[in-house]
């Protein structure tokens, strides 16, 4: 999946790709033919940048609903010829999860889109997914028929019904067809059921790397073979040392953090690292200075996830310092450093978004630092963030860090929070956003009632207002 064009952060379109509450506040206020049309294009059109973490589809089946949007446009999108040719879940996922909001709405539209999706579509198991969650008995029942059709009535085709079993994330359907007074139907769907299982139990029995009882060598040329093979499992590997190693292999494995090859480099660099080595710092800082590419990045991931003292003075000798290495230290302090340490991490924070813009991923630990510390005079840089990210989860980390310094914050983007996409962030407005504007009263009673909000915002509701909060 390419990653996709988000429109600038003033426009409605750019507001609803990234999810924000002013997305939602402003297509309510636009002519109604234009906030749709934007609406279908964030849903035909994934915005997210990581769509398997960040949330849309509730936040735009509720726009769907208050524009009583009607839902050609993805009827069109989940059954045109494409659907046939590319049957990537990114493709037809969003839209698919809009439309069971939407069932859980009471949409009678959405809800038979979904079943006949699940019939004949290309990501039908996303649909029966959403449907496993919505859709009474009966119209599950009759989806059997057209599933089963789906996997031929052979070895292979059985063992593939096998898989499909085994992996599906809502297993109500399956259940349900396995009872089917239609014996052929419940026959094969119990079969499938009992080789899911026993492939379930051979995958937890077989070894899928080194065990207690392997040498420490044999771990770190496991290791290295990982890199050779290009599948770099330098993680796993320096956990596999924390059970074989001993005192006596510490020579080794301190050579290889030193000057080994690049697998059994980064495993011992991030073992010792984990085992809290009076060497560690030292081997971290000779990688990060000397080495380059992998290693660099595993010395420096090893040294942010040390958590002693000696980590964090280090850090404040690091800081100042450019490269990854610098950087690392400004999120170390950023985690664990004090309030002298705010100078060092509002300069990266500043650096960051100078440099990188208000995506770097490196942007994620230094807000939430901000934040921590307290840091008041970086409000306006995490404004900027908050308004110009295209990720939601960042955006609601922003807010968060914007509740901590910036006294504006429950008169301002507090408000506007309360109808963004993600519900921590909507969380975070439940408990700041000032009640003197007449939209925070009724937005709240509205999140208070909603059975699709989630429990921790409702939380919050009640937390401001009391047991009696859906009433206000």
């Amino acid at each position: 999946m390419f990653d996709p064009v988000i429109a600038p952060s003033g426009t409605l379109l750019g507001l609803l790709q990234r999810g924000r509450g002013d997305g939602t506040l402003h297509a309510l206020t636009a002519p109604r033919a234009e906030a749709l049309a934007a609406l279908d294009e964030c849903v035909l059109h994934d915005p997210r940048h990581d769509w398997q973490v960040e949330n849309r589809s509730l936040y735009y089946a509720r726009l769907y609903l208050d524009l009583h949007g009607e839902l050609d446009a993805v009827e069109a999108h989940l059954f045109a010829p494409e659907d046939a040719l590319d049957p990537e879940e990114s493709r037809t996922g969003l839209a698919l999860a809009v439309l069971g909001h939407l069932a859980s709405y009471g949409r009678l539209d959405a809800l038979g889109m979904l079943r006949r999706y699940a019939a004949h579509g290309a990501n039908w198991a996303w649909a029966l997914d959403e449907l496993a969650l919505r859709d009474d008995d009966a119209g599950l029942r009759a989806l059997a028929a057209p599933v089963l059709a789906r996997f031929a009535r052979d070895a292979e085709g059985e063992a593939e019904l096998a898989r499909t079993v085994r992996d599906a994330f809502e297993p109500r359907p399956w259940r349900l067809w396995a009872d089917d007074p239609r014996e052929s139907v419940a026959t094969r769907v119990r079969a499938a059921q009992e080789a899911a299982s026993f492939d379930r139990w051979q995958r937890q029995m077989r070894p899928a790397g080194p065990r207690p009882g392997w040498s420490v060598t044999a771990v770190l040329d496991w290791a290295q073979q990982g890199v050779e093979r290009g599948t770099p499992r330098h993680v796993p590997a320096a956990r596999c040392l924390t059970a074989v190693a001993g005192p006596e292999d510490r020579p080794e494995i301190a050579e290889a953090a030193l000057s080994g090859p690049e697998g059994a480099r980064c495993t011992a660099l991030r073992h010792l690292a984990d085992a809290n080595d009076p060497d560690a710092l030292d081997l971290i800082e000779t990688a990060a200075l000397t080495a380059a590419g992998p290693v660099v990045e595993a010395a420096v991931d090893a040294f942010e996830r040390m958590r002693g003292l000696a980590a964090v003075d280090r850090a404040r000798g690091w800081a100042h310092r450019p490269g990854p290495l610098g950087a690392a230290a400004a999120r170390v302090l950023a985690c664990r450093g004090g309030v002298q340490d705010r100078a060092p991490v509002l300069a990266a924070l500043r650096d960051a978004v100078r440099r990188e813009g208000p995506d770097a991923p490196t942007l994620w630990t230094l807000v939430d630092g901000t934040g921590r510390l307290g840091i008041a005079c970086a409000a306006p840089v995490l404004r900027h963030v908050y308004r110009e990210t295209a990720s939601s989860h960042l955006r609601g980390r922003a807010a968060r860090a914007l509740a901590a310094t910036d006294p504006a914050f429950a008169a301002g983007f507090a408000v506007e929070c309360l109808w963004d996409c993600e519900e921590t962030t909507r969380e975070i407005a439940a408990r700041f956003a000032e009640t003197g504007d007449s939209r925070v009263v009724e937005r709240l009673r509205r999140l208070a009632a909603d059975p699709a909000e989630e429990d921790d915002v409702q939380t919050a509701v009640r937390s401001r207002f009391g047991p009696d909060a859906p009433a206000v």
